[in-house]
């Protein structure tokens, strides 16, 4: 559906993005994630034809952005991280002024912006001026006019950005209702949005590409090692020496009757601290292995030092 082929940005001798290419299949739902001034927001403004880039090419569903901008931009609904929106208008007006930017036909117009209404239950704030509404309302407004004309394809550029916890929530659900009718790329750096609504995730930093599996893959390939859990009902210390007799074990810490432990991740490894756990007769109460979850992964593929890109976004 969406295909960024060696994509690279650069202003003046700062490069913002540096030869990304990654696919988005039709129907999948992408966390494009990365800190601040990883290129994140650069790249969504050249996959939706707002910018162009120094080198490389965006199709989309096997149109170039740049040979085809007018048809591409049909097949998207884009919100950027400052939501479009006029605040001397009232939401309804706005909206069918969006679909007339749009190309929406006169005769689909009302049900366009109805059905885009309905999507972000906007329905009690319709005839209200944009500038009097809250910021999450206003985000709710940015995503209505990304959703006008029913496009295939959603860019979302930090939806959730700037809102309260209760407007997160709300968003999120939002997004999530969205699944399976539309491909979306969602651009963020709250690692909770994507853990909630992606079935993939890439991880850009310094403008580069750092990762592009499945949270499920992430985990496992960032893995090399694991902690574990274990809880006994006596003697800890003897449980902790006998422990500490396995190959691959890094590092054992007593918590009480609990030990938290550090070790290289292989399922043989994982079992020997059982077996040596249960014949240490420290009464076995818990065993639980904890995988690393996404912000630490995250924090291990961003961590590197900046470069001199200086912030770009």
């Amino acid at each position: 559906m969406i295909e960024v082929k060696n994509l690279t940005k650069n202003y003046g001798d700062r490069k913002a993005i540096d030869t990304l290419s990654f696919k988005v299949s039709k129907g999948e739902v992408v966390g494009f994630l990365g800190p601040n001034g990883a290129g994140k927001s650069t790249t969504m403004k050249i996959i939706t034809g707002y910018m162009a880039p120094t080198s490389g090419s965006v199709e989309v569903d096997g149109l170039d952005v740049f040979e085809d901008p007018v048809e591409v931009k049909r097949k998207i609904g884009y919100l950027p991280e400052i939501p479009p929106v006029y605040g001397d208008m009232r939401v309804i007006d706005f909206l069918k002024f969006c679909s007339r930017l749009k190309g929406v036909p006169g005769k689909t117009m009302n049900s366009a912006v109805a059905s885009a209404i309905e999507k972000t239950s906007l329905q009690d704030v319709q005839k209200r001026m944009i500038q009097n509404l809250s910021k999450g309302y206003k985000q709710r407004v940015g995503l209505a006019q990304a959703l006008i004309g029913d496009p295939e394809i959603l860019i979302l550029d930090e939806p959730t950005v700037g809102l309260d916890p209760t407007q997160v929530v709300e968003m999120r659900k939002l997004i999530s209702s969205l699944r399976g009718n539309h491909t979306i790329i969602l651009s963020t750096h709250i690692l909770p949005e994507v853990q909630a609504n992606c079935d993939r995730i890439i991880i850009i930093n310094n403008g580069s590409i750092v990762a592009s599996e499945t949270l499920a893959d992430l985990a496992q390939s960032q893995s090399g090692t694991c902690r574990i859990g274990v809880q006994v009902a006596r003697d800890v210390e003897k449980a902790k020496s006998k422990v500490s007799l396995v190959e691959g074990v890094k590092h054992i810490l007593i918590n009480g009757m609990r030990l938290d432990i550090e070790m290289s991740h292989s399922s043989e490894g994982i079992e020997a601290v059982a077996t040596q756990i249960v014949e240490s007769g420290s009464g076995l109460l818990e065993f639980r292995i904890e995988s690393s979850n996404l912000e630490e992964i995250f924090i291990k593929l961003t961590s590197e030092k900046e470069t001199s890109m200086g912030g770009v976004q």
